[in-house]
């Protein structure tokens, strides 16, 4: 009884933590899904976003109280904007998506909805943690040494 509490234990905690990507694993990952340059946003930023927003963790959440908002997944996609939960007041969901599908171990939905965020006039200056932590940074030890 006491190994199948244990056994138990330790499979919710993987649920609950989800996928976290190694460094080079996620940059080869993203540049396959075609955001190494896209719109003219290097694949440096693009890690160096996730490693400040997630720490590369695709479970990762974050509510905001100040909004009654959520942010989601690898790149904290909020759903005041972008994503629906069901329960953030004035809810816009631009990306069309639920924000349980930002939570996902397969990130190209993530991907998408990331891909829509930088088409908006604020581009990635939407992520505060890419203003705070990227932006005007030598980035190249986020993809350094992964042959991307």
């Amino acid at each position: 009884m006491k190994a199948l509490l244990i056994l138990g234990l330790l499979l919710f905690s993987v649920t609950v933590q989800g996928k976290v990507y190694e460094r080079c694993e996620l940059a080869r990952i993203l540049k396959r899904l075609g955001m190494d340059g896209y719109h003219g946003i290097s694949l440096a930023n693009w890690m160096c976003l996730a490693k400040w927003e997630s720490d590369y963790n695709t479970k990762a959440t974050n509510y905001n109280p100040g909004d009654e908002s959520t942010d989601y997944g690898i790149f904290q996609i909020n759903s005041r904007y972008w994503c629906n939960n069901g329960k953030t007041p004035k809810a816009v969901n631009a990306c069309g998506i639920s924000c349980e599908a930002l939570l996902q171990n397969d990130i190209a939905e993530a991907v998408t909805c990331a891909k829509r965020v930088v088409r908006d006039p604020q581009g990635i200056r939407a992520w505060v943690a890419w203003r705070n932590h990227c932006q005007g940074r030598d980035l190249t030890q986020y993809v350094s040494g992964c042959g991307v």
